[in-house]
């Protein structure tokens, strides 16, 4: 077993090279012994433990099952992953023993947990989803124009640019930013996702504070429309998901970010997600049914401490070259992840 642990942290190791150093403080996997409660409504009839959830994380789930049925003989997993939007809808069902999720659960995926339990499931961060590089999506980002000269913007600013009724006022032309030369006497377009329930809702409510979107806010139906928008207007910013702007224009650039007023500007690079520096990272999630008042589930636990030790974390981290691109959390992260656990 202990050469096993062995070869899989070396392989990963060697994949994501200096990357995984800086996790040197994140524990390695010591297993606790668990016991399967075979009348739970995850445990399909042939004794195997069910998972419902993200499709993208097929790979690092398959290789977690792994390492679990080698450190706990005779426990075997069976997955069905149809996309992020399954998760909690198979947790609420009680049919997955937890919810392997590549974003933040919606309002909409909540509703039906909540009517269920009373309350929220358990939320925890695995890792990132995804970083910038070519060819690939980039993470949730803001866009300007190419000719805009801004450096940065606060997550402050940035809420007073895409939301009303901050108490420091809103953000409506580009002077209020610092921008100079033809684009001080212009005002700000603003260019976003509609605002239904899925992910600008999501951007608005965890990091813009929860206000409504500006009333100059205008929707377009997917990220790589605010993109083009984007590019077709100098004096415009965009909030977009997931997209690969190359793909669309060369007449945009990603606008690097900072959590606040003296801290670095940081961009969606892998170094910035890994660091905790970039605001609109996405996290990998595994959320769980817990009741008020009462203990984890011994798996799910177990399953978690498995997924947030050294060499689960080395999983993640060999992705990083793959389609998916994952980025692992660092040592002040996981050690924040495990104490949800207790």
């Amino acid at each position: 077993m202990h050469s096993y642990l062995n070869k899989l942290l070396s392989v990963a190791l060697c994949a994501c090279g200096a990357t995984l150093a800086c996790a040197a403080e994140v524990p390695s996997y010591q297993p606790r012994p668990v016991e399967l409660a075979t009348n739970a409504s995850y445990v399909q009839p042939d004794g195997s433990i069910y998972i419902v959830g993200n499709d993208g994380m097929d790979a690092i789930l398959k290789q977690f099952n792994e390492l679990f049925s080698k450190t706990h003989p005779g426990f075997k997993f069976k997955m069905l992953l149809k996309g992020s939007s399954t998760g909690i809808g198979g947790l609420t069902a009680g049919v997955s023993a937890f919810a392997p999720m590549g974003r933040e659960a919606w309002g909409t995926d909540l509703a039906g947990f909540r009517e269920v339990y009373g309350s929220v499931p358990v939320d925890i961060h695995i890792g990132y989803d995804g970083f910038v590089r070519p060819k690939h999506k980039n993470p949730p980002a803001v866009y300007v124009n190419a000719k805009n000269p801004l450096a940065g913007v606060t997550l402050e600013d940035l809420t007073r640019v895409f939301t009303s009724g901050h108490p420091k006022g809103d953000i409506t032309h580009w002077k209020q930013l610092g921008v100079g030369s033809e684009w001080a006497k212009r005002a700000v377009h603003v260019y976003g996702q509609p605002d239904d329930g899925g992910s600008a809702t999501s951007i608005r409510r965890t990091k813009l504070g929860g206000r409504a979107f500006a009333s100059d806010y205008e929707e377009l139906e997917k990220p790589c429309d605010v993109v083009k928008a984007v590019a077709e207007d100098p004096y415009a910013i965009g909030l977009a998901s997931f997209c690969d702007p190359a793909m669309v224009s060369s007449n945009v650039r990603l606008l690097p970010l900072a959590v606040k007023t003296g801290e670095p500007f940081a961009v969606p690079s892998y170094e910035d997600i890994r660091a905790g520096r970039y605001p609109l990272a996405v996290h990998l999630r595994l959320y769980a049914v817990r009741a008020p008042g009462k203990p984890l589930d011994p798996l799910v636990k177990e399953y978690a401490r498995l997924v947030l030790s050294k060499e689960g974390q080395a999983i993640i981290a060999a992705q990083k070259d793959s389609d998916e691109g994952f980025v692992p959390l660092n040592a002040a992260e996981v050690a924040q992840e495990l104490a949800k656990l207790e």
